[in-house]
């Protein structure tokens, strides 16, 4: 039997731990090691540096860790996957040629391209098709040793290298998809392996401190085995898997470029401590069409904290709010978007005067930066010796800065030039072969029979139940899961779109589609248009929306007392202060 390919993540964010690349490299065998730079954001950031510096626009942390690394990957026989090149692979791959020559370390250095459609459309700061790994893989199968690409998914880091080295072809569907879900759990780092999990408090403290970063055990058949490097913190089990198999998910398809992967087949077996099995995925020929991520400036953003104290907060709010509007309505123009929020953190009688404060928000936006800058700094700071008592700012507002709009666009397959360029230089076009399927959506399967009726206990969700949500666009979604069969049994009667509007008020009015996935217990959410224009344009307090599956944990409803008394805490447990 052809032994299983070790695949490795050492990045989850442009930004993630700066040492985890050495500590991959270092802490087991390894085959191939990624790092996933991008995210919609991401992109904008590398789109704002590359309008300074057209020679920039990728990630340069990804360089300063190979300067340390390189040359132990080398020796170590590890192949480097990347999507550190952002909106330049081509100037990556030789800024890591060049960094190669410098340190007198023999790489053969390739990169994918294809993905920049900006020709196509001249009023985005950038456009980006999602490439799948095919590209990878044919560097890979020319020889490279390091692999840097723009805008591929998150799980063509591993479909690529898994087709590479097992000689998957594009007809492989069962096969790729299980590559895609393996690469789907792989490409957050440490949210595989105890990070932001919902259920933390269950383990030792000594378990959470340091999380080691994931790898999967890629096996001929598409099946995997998650875990990580021996001795390393953190913690892998199948809520783990689960909680990374519905973040940024949404239904039974998950389409992407080189499948569609059917998360309804999905099976996680706890093979042993700290190694979970993946498998029985399905596969489907992947959608005609690829999706397109746009992000262009949308115009200028500020914000000003009020901090109201004590007593009369609310009387407090509505003076400065009214002050503040009446400065607006005799500027030279008011700001097109004003938005105030009260939040009530303060508490009677409180010992501290933190304690005792609120919080007013007010955010503005314009197509121009003055009706956000100057504008706004005089109608809050005039005010500082004239309004409530007590007041005062978390900070002054400053001149107001870019936010961005993202949006999704889709374009055919076939228009895209997807190339691989070799060590050598030679251009590779990518063409897949293997079909296509238009992308429509399941019938949901039948729910399991509800549990007998019987006493019940007004208490948080979060008590038997995990979540984990987050962003697409201007969408959230929030996964929610079960761990045993007779809490599934219940969840799945109780949490429907009605009690989950009912649970987080802000869905009232929007759209919200509830999938079901029996097989992880499991409910998933989406939310549509709850985050605006996406991340970039902050248009919600959690503009990511990382914590509103742990809002939604938050709230109470009535839960059979046989649940809670299941879960009741283990009073020894050693949690983090």
């Amino acid at each position: 039997m052809t032994a299983p390919l070790r695949i490795g993540n050492a990045s989850g964010f442009y930004g993630d731990r700066f040492d985890a690349l050495r500590d991959m490299l270092t802490g087991g065998p390894l085959d191939v090691l990624t790092g996933d730079y991008l995210a919609e954001l991401t992109m904008l950031i590398l789109g704002r540096d590359r309008l300074k510096d057209p020679a920039r626009g990728y990630a340069k942390t990804f360089l300063r860790q190979l300067e340390e690394c390189l040359g132990l990957a080398q020796e170590r026989g590890v192949k480097i996957v990347a999507n550190a090149g952002g909106l330049n692979p081509a100037g990556l791959a030789d800024a890591v040629r060049e960094l190669a020559g410098r340190l007198g370390i023999g790489v053969r250095v390739a990169h994918v391209e294809g993905d920049d459609l900006g020709s196509r459309f001249p009023d985005a700061l950038t456009a980006n098709a999602y490439l799948g790994g095919a590209g990878i893989a044919a560097c890979l199968k020319g020889g490279a040793d390091v692999v840097v690409t723009g805008r591929v998914t998150d799980a063509a880091l591993v479909t690529g290298p898994a087709a590479a080295h097992f000689g998957w072809g594009d007809g492989d569907h069962d096969r790729l998809a299980g590559a895609v879900v393996a690469g789907h759990i792989l490409e957050c780092g440490t949210q595989a392996t105890g990070g932001n999990y919902a259920f933390f408090g269950e383990r030792p403290a000594t378990d959470l401190l340091r999380p080691g970063f994931p790898l999967a055990e890629i096996h001929e058949d598409g099946s995997a085995v998650i875990t990580k490097h021996d001795g390393t913190g953190g913690f892998v089990d199948v809520g783990t898997v689960t909680a990374q198999l519905l973040y940024e998910t949404s239904g039974a398809r998950y389409a992407g470029p080189d499948v569609t992967a059917r998360l309804d087949t999905v099976t996680l077996t706890q093979e042993a401590p700290d190694r979970v099995r993946v498998s029985g995925v399905r596969g489907e020929a992947p959608p005609p069409d690829l999706k397109v991520g746009l992000n262009r400036l949308g115009g200028f953003r500020n914000e000003v904290v009020f901090v109201l104290t004590g007593l009369d907060v609310a009387a407090k709010a509505a003076l400065v709010r009214a002050q503040v509007e009446d400065s607006f309505g005799r500027a030279k123009s008011r700001p097109e978007e004003v938005r105030w929020e009260l939040v009530r953190a303060d508490r009677a009688d409180a010992p501290t005067e933190e304690g005792a404060s609120a919080f007013l928000r007010l955010v503005v936006r314009d197509p121009q930066q003055e009706p956000v800058g100057r504008a706004l700094s005089g109608a809050a700071i005039e005010l500082a010796l004239g309004s409530y008592p007590g007041f005062h700012v978390t900070a002054p507002p400053g001149k107001g800065a870019p936010y961005g709009v993202f949006e999704a666009a889709y374009v055919e397959r076939a228009t895209v030039d997807h190339v691989a360029v070799l060590p050598g230089g030679e251009r590779r076009p990518v063409q897949a072969t293997g079909g296509s399927l238009v992308l429509e959506d399941l019938d949901q399967p039948p729910l399991p029979a509800p549990l007998p009726d019987g006493p019940t206990r007004r208490a948080p969700l979060g008590l038997v139940a995990g979540a984990r949500s987050g962003d697409k666009g201007g969408d959230a979604n929030v996964g929610v899961w079960v761990r045993t069969d007779d809490a599934w049994r219940w969840l799945a009667h109780e949490l429907t779109v009605e009690r989950f509007r009912e649970l987080v008020p802000e869905a009232q009015g929007l759209g919200v589609v509830r999938h079901v996935l029996p097989n992880l217990r499991a409910l998933n959410f989406v939310v549509e248009g709850i985050l605006g224009a996406g991340v970039a344009s902050q248009a919600r307090f959690d503009p990511q929306a990382k914590g509103l599956g742990e809002w939604l944990r938050a709230r109470h409803l009535d839960i059979p007392a046989a649940l809670l008394e299941a879960v009741e805490p283990n009073e020894t447990t050693e949690v983090l202060p």
